[in-house]
């Protein structure tokens, strides 16, 4: 089977090359917006949306034109790589995947990409990798690069810049070392709760760094705007933003990397993060309720990093051969695991579980990751949506047993 894996290193370019990546990707920022300004001139005249290969035409003209000669001047493959990540952008609005295209801004998420293998030369003994109008740039060797390189993106990221270099190699079908599954609740006072009863801390990584991120936000905003010592205060800030951003991606991939090496299936909820950590503030004719409370809420959500927590679970566990089943969320918490009941009075506090029913008593992120497990099972096992509330027939061991065999 054919594996697709990304390996990101800092780059250390001179003076120069710093200048030129910055016009680059202004210019691919140019390109996109200026696309995506005329997709909504003509979508208002009554137009069809205008696909890549007449978009592509009007880059030549906008490149060989008067307004904008120094287009000229970037590599032409990063900016037809800008048009085609617009007209991604519109598929997945049409797909109802994520939101309408938004205008790019300057210094949030610049980039460029190289889609031509051919034209990218890595030199892996000598740290350095050549780049079309860039030439070599040296980078910080920290593993080996696997197989065939496909592309390489650069980047820029709390002031430095980076390189994410993909490749393509063949590997042979894993087969999973482990033979258990297990459930797993997410939260906030405990970050994963597993079914066997273990949990995870939460690290909490932006609530760590609130207090000093708020300083120099406040000593940013007494700076003139674009003057010498603004731009010292946004680079400070940008650097906490990128501490934050590290340790929360460091903790995440050991987790998931422990989780998909120790279990052939791991079942979770399908939370839709979005929705969860929408603002309350409503509209001035509507304002909403307990604001100020629900604000603290979105932020300890997005702070645990549940999406990115999914995501890389689900690529780890299929190389290593085991499976992630998701399962629907409702009263995962409220029903119990021995007879099913399901009430909201049998979670009277937040870690207290106990089922008015029977008077099984355990912690409630405990019997959450218990039923994500049993619905999971039977998801995998049976193919059918899960039904909450429904009894566990079996311990879920001996359920995990009998899945594997």
């Amino acid at each position: 089977m054919q594996r697709l894996q990304s390996f990101k290193y800092e780059l250390m370019p001179d003076g120069g090359q710093q200048r030129q990546m910055r016009r680059f990707a202004g210019a691919c920022r140019f390109v996109y917006n200026k696309a995506l300004a005329m997709q909504k001139e003509n979508y208002e005249a009554g137009g069809k949306f205008i696909g890549y290969v007449p978009m592509a035409k009007h880059l030549t003209a906008w490149r060989n034109g008067s307004e904008t000669p120094w287009l000229k001047d970037a590599p032409t493959h990063p900016l037809q790589h800008a048009l085609k990540d617009l007209e991604r952008a519109y598929r997945n609005f049409f797909a109802k995947r994520a939101a309408f295209p938004r205008f790019k801004k300057k210094g949030q998420g610049d980039s460029f990409r190289y889609p031509d293998p051919k034209q990218i030369k890595l030199d892996q003994a000598n740290s350095r990798i050549f780049l079309p109008k860039l030439g070599w740039l040296r980078y910080r060797n920290s593993r080996d690069v696997l197989g065939a390189v496909r592309n390489a993106t650069v980047s820029l990221s709390g002031g430095k810049w980076f390189v994410s270099i993909q490749t393509a190699r063949e590997v042979d079908a894993p087969i999973p070392q482990a033979a258990s599954a297990v459930g797993i609740d997410v939260g906030i006072a405990r970050f994963a709760t597993f079914s066997d009863g273990a949990y995870l801390a939460p690290l909490n990584s932006f609530k760590k760094h609130e207090a000093r991120l708020r300083r120099y936000r406040r000593a940013m905003s007494r700076k003139i705007n674009f003057s010498s010592n603004w731009k010292k205060a946004k680079a400070r800030v940008q650097r906490i933003h990128a501490c934050i951003g590290n340790a929360r991606r460091d903790y995440l991939h050991k987790v998931t990397h422990t989780i998909s090496q120790n279990h052939a299936m791991v079942c979770i909820e399908d939370l839709q993060v979005s929705n969860m950590s929408r603002s309350a503030a409503g509209s001035t004719e509507q304002p909403g309720k307990n604001v100020r409370a629900k604000s603290g809420l979105n932020k300890a959500i997005l702070d645990q990093g549940w999406f990115e927590f999914r995501r890389q679970l689900e690529y780890k566990l299929a190389w290593t051969g085991g499976y992630l089943v998701t399962v629907p969320p409702q009263h995962t918490s409220r029903t119990c695991p021995c007879c099913g009941h399901v009430s909201a009075e049998n979670r009277t506090t937040q870690a207290k579980f106990r089922c008015v029913a029977c008077d099984y008593e355990n912690h409630a992120d405990v019997v959450g990751a218990i039923n994500v497990l049993e619905r999971g099972q039977r998801l995998f096992a049976c193919g059918g949506m899960a039904r909450s509330g429904h009894p566990m027939k079996q311990e879920p061991a001996e359920a995990t047993a009998q899945l594997i065999a």
